[in-house]
């Protein structure tokens, strides 16, 4: 019995109930058809207990559920019970950041728009270590370099054989807030620039002058996952990451992030406008 289940195991469980409930089954008659008790069926979908591929298959047929992409993967879900570096710091950091890591990693795709922060992946060690001096209540000495060391690991998707896609909205305003002075806010636009030549990462800028736009003033950190039901957004709060994966908010946030990145400008013109700003510091 897992005494605390990461946030993989707890999305995973959750969308077992979700099939369940539209089954229009209780715990109970899940059980019965399965084979055991309710309080096994009520710890799968709480991520407490693992469940496997076999097993998920039948219940699957039993809740009459024909999404094959979907099953399929869970089953991948499941069937993975490797331990990703993350779990080095499970007694050192926040839990959140450690279901972070987790969603990047098994990411198929990641969208990121930001206002007034750098993407956390695209930071420097310089940046980061001024954003998270600023943290309140202010964090003991040891912990910032803890989570510098944890933001700096986590750079490893940029880079892996089969990184995933990513795509970028940065404000201009996050572009000119010089954390820790002008000499590591150029490195950081100079370090910005480097990751968007890589085929895999655009990076578009929203300058001031395209006004108001729908999600202005919105951190959203969007992860697609194998399959659209799959897909977690994460909104960075001041008390750590705050993930959300229900429909309604899927589609919510799938909309402002469209409408973010029409308004952004392209590619190159976006290198040409951080070049501008990293030479004007």
């Amino acid at each position: 019995m897992r005494t605390n289940p990461t946030g993989r195991q707890l999305r995973f469980g959750s969308e077992l109930r979700k099939l369940r409930e539209l089954a229009d089954l209780t715990a109970t008659q899940a059980g019965r058809l399965l084979g055991v008790q309710q309080n096994q069926i009520s710890n799968m979908e709480a991520g407490r207990v693992g469940v496997s591929p076999e097993r998920l298959r039948a219940l699957a047929s039993h809740y009459g559920c024909g999404d094959e992409e979907l099953i399929a993967a869970l089953c991948e879900m499941t069937a993975d019970r490797r331990r990703g570096w993350w779990e080095e710091y499970r007694e050192i950091l926040p839990a959140p950041l450690l279901d972070l890591a987790e969603v990047e990693h098994h990411a198929q795709r990641l969208r990121t728009a930001v206002t007034v922060h750098i993407p956390g992946l695209f930071q420097t060690v310089e940046h980061a270590r001024e954003v998270f001096r600023q943290d309140v209540p202010a964090l003991p000495h040891p912990d910032v370099e803890h989570r510098i060391s944890f933001r700096m690991k986590r750079q490893a998707v940029l880079y892996r054989e089969h990184p995933a896609r990513q795509q970028a909205v940065i404000h201009e305003a996050a572009l000119r807030m010089q954390f820790g002075g002008p000499k590591v806010a150029r490195r950081q636009l100079e370090s910005l620039l480097a990751l968007s030549e890589l085929q895999h990462i655009s990076v578009h800028v929203i300058p001031f002058a395209a006004g108001s736009f729908a999600g202005s003033g919105q951190s959203i950190y969007y992860s697609h996952g194998a399959v659209p039901q799959l897909d977690t957004i994460n909104l960075d709060q001041s008390h750590g990451p705050v993930f959300l994966d229900t429909e309604p908010q899927l589609d919510k946030y799938r909309v402002l992030l469209s409408r973010m990145e029409t308004i952004a400008l392209g590619r190159e013109d976006s290198r040409n406008f951080i070049h501008d700003i990293a030479l004007s510091l």
